[in-house]
């Protein structure tokens, strides 16, 4: 994978990583809220910010000063 289709990859993850922390509070903040179905949405967020961190991390690489 380019460092092009990288940084593409990336802003899709972050737009969906948004798009469920709406869904969720949304949810949430419904009366009738599926507890299990809001369980599965913060997994996959969770999934989703270890891929940013993980691209994030190649792109953006350490400099130890």
């Amino acid at each position: 994978m380019t460092e092009e289709e990288m940084r593409k990859r990336l802003e899709i993850l972050k737009v969906e990583h948004r798009d469920l922390d709406v869904a969720i509070e949304a949810l949430m903040t419904a009366s009738a809220g599926d507890q299990l179905q809001i369980a599965r949405l913060k997994k996959r967020k969770l999934r989703l910010k270890d891929q940013i961190a993980q691209i994030e991390d190649y792109l953006i690489p350490d400099i130890i000063a």
